[in-house]
């Protein structure tokens, strides 16, 4: 073997060995992929604390004041008293549970996670209370 060779090995060797110690790096599935709580509280679900909320963030684009005319079947969401009807009525869980017969809500999206289902089926069930 020639010299240069011999003095070029062991760096080799060297590198190598590190390269392939620092590829084995693992770390656990729970740091690298943080799941976000999966709780669901239900406990005190109100119309100012829960629903309010929730309307603004998948309702209010299309069945607030000014946008409800044009996008939202003339159907007011912002208003508590149109909600309260379309709660009373059946219409607001019929199109979030998106049964048969109700306009899926919301529209052009997928249906809410159970738990925002739930927190509104709560609210419904306890009479759509203005609290």
């Amino acid at each position: 073997m020639p010299i240069k060779l011999k003095k070029i090995r062991p760096v080799l060797l060297c590198f190598l060995l590190i390269s392939m110690l620092a590829s084995c790096y693992y770390d656990s599935e729970e740091f690298l992929y943080p799941q976000l709580s999966t709780s669901c509280d239900t406990t005190q679900v109100t119309y100012s604390g829960s629903i309010k909320p929730l309307l603004n963030m998948y309702c209010l684009t299309c069945h607030s004041q000014t946008s409800a005319p044009a996008l939202g079947a003339n159907i007011n969401l912002e208003d508590f008293n149109g909600l309260k009807y379309e709660a009373d009525h059946g219409f607001l869980m019929g199109g979030l549970m998106q049964k048969t017969g109700y306009s899926p809500m919301p529209k052009n999206s997928s249906r809410l996670d159970d738990c925002t289902l739930a927190t509104f089926q709560i609210w419904v069930n306890a009479g759509s209370p203005n609290n």
